[in-house]
């Protein structure tokens, strides 16, 4: 069974029932249902036409669910005769799907796992690490999102920051995940630039191009992860690279500053350094300002005590980190490479195996152990 098929083939399938008139979670469930059925049927039997296979058997599985349901007797009329079979429409329905997700009556929070569960098609054990919070609680989140919207017609799109949050996580998701959808966001993070008058989602493109370029020098042939500072800047795609930093430049001309511009800003400028120890620190230290002043966010101010340890020393560094929370993620790794740079092997290492312990994906837990390691081999020798 090609899983690749199916996902890509959802959103596509959910649409048709949406425009159909079926409500979202109903249309979910019902796509769902059909996905089964592929899954079951497909090895022995492959379709002709994939997608129109999956919208015959969901359309029914929709149809059987609204029939039985006495409160909804009164909307069966309107779907009691079944479309003449034939192919699927072709047009790509994706980018109007995640629209409509972000609909009025949903939180932005709920809005983005509804999305990412129903047209991204990443698992709620996927999304919840997006969100680093336990699978049970973003299993509750995305239930209460579909209650909401049951029965709601989505005629109202929500609002563009939530879309662009929405493709954010999937491209986080897809980059350094279990699931490759990084490609995808690049894709309909384009189409909406394209479409919409909205500097933030220029910006949004800009920061994927910019860090999607980095993507072949990120981890070794045996998926091992390569620190920035560390990468062959050879294999960066200078393509990807330019074409992010014109679209950053015209978004920023325009004096309508966000938090994806000030971020792509950063990328932009480690991007531009033909050496790590050519980064412009002191200006990476001003976006990181100015993202903190934007957002308020403390993970924004733990990449900032990184780069004020780069631009004004390690001492500046750990005097950022100080008023920080010790339980934000990634906390330890950063205060493990402050300390290694103030001359400290021995906090250092203990932090790194901490950090180890808590990291999230095993690359990150396996180059942090080795960190760990290495300090204390230098120690001991």
């Amino acid at each position: 069974m090609d899983e690749a098929l199916l996902r890509g083939l959802t959103p596509g399938v959910l649409s048709v029932l949406v425009r159909r008139g079926a409500d979202f979670a109903a249309a979910e469930d019902a796509v769902q249902d059909a996905l089964v059925e592929a899954v079951r049927v497909w090895p022995a039997e492959p379709p002709r036409d994939p997608k129109g296979w999956l919208v015959t058997v969901a359309w029914r599985r929709f149809l059987d669910a609204t029939r039985a349901d006495a409160a909804r007797r009164r909307r069966e009329d309107r779907h009691e005769e079944e479309p003449a079979p034939g192919p699927a429409p072709a047009a790509d329905d994706t980018l109007r799907l995640y629209f409509l997700c972000a609909h009025p009556s949903l939180t932005p929070s709920s809005a983005v796992a509804l999305t990412l569960r129903a047209v991204g098609g990443l698992t709620t054990r996927q999304i919840a690490r997006a969100y680093l919070v336990p699978e049970a609680t973003m299993a509750q989140r995305i239930s209460r999102a579909k209650r909401t919207v049951s029965g709601v017609r989505f005629d109202r799109p929500g609002d563009v920051a939530t879309v662009l949050r929405v493709l954010y996580l999937v491209f986080n998701e897809g980059y350094s995940g279990d699931v490759d959808l990084a490609a995808e966001a690049i894709r309909l993070t384009r189409q909406l630039a394209a479409r919409v008058d909205h500097p933030e989602a220029a910006g949004l493109l800009a920061l994927m191009l910019l860090h999607h370029a980095r993507r072949a020098a990120r981890t070794t042939p045996d998926g091992g992860l390569v620190p920035l500072a560390e990468q062959d800047r050879g294999r960066w795609d200078t393509r990807a690279i330019a074409e992010g930093v014109v679209i950053l430049q015209a978004a920023l001309a325009r004096d309508r500053l966000g938090e994806f511009q000030a971020q792509a800003a950063i990328a932009a400028l480690h991007a531009d350094a033909p050496t790590a120890a050519e980064t412009d620190w002191v200006q990476i230290v001003e976006w990181y300002d100015e993202l903190t002043r934007l957002t308020g966010n403390p993970v924004v101010r733990l990449n900032r005590a990184v780069a004020v340890g780069e631009a004004d020393g390690p001492g500046a560094g750990l005097a950022a980190l100080a008023p920080l929370d010790p339980a934000l993620p990634r906390f330890a790794a950063v205060a493990a490479h402050l300390h290694e740079r103030a001359g400290d092997p021995a906090t250092a290492a203990r932090l790194y195996a901490e950090a180890a312990h808590h990291a999230p994906d095993l690359a990150e837990r396996d180059h942090l152990t080795r960190q760990a390691a290495r300090l204390n081999a230098l120690r001991r020798g």
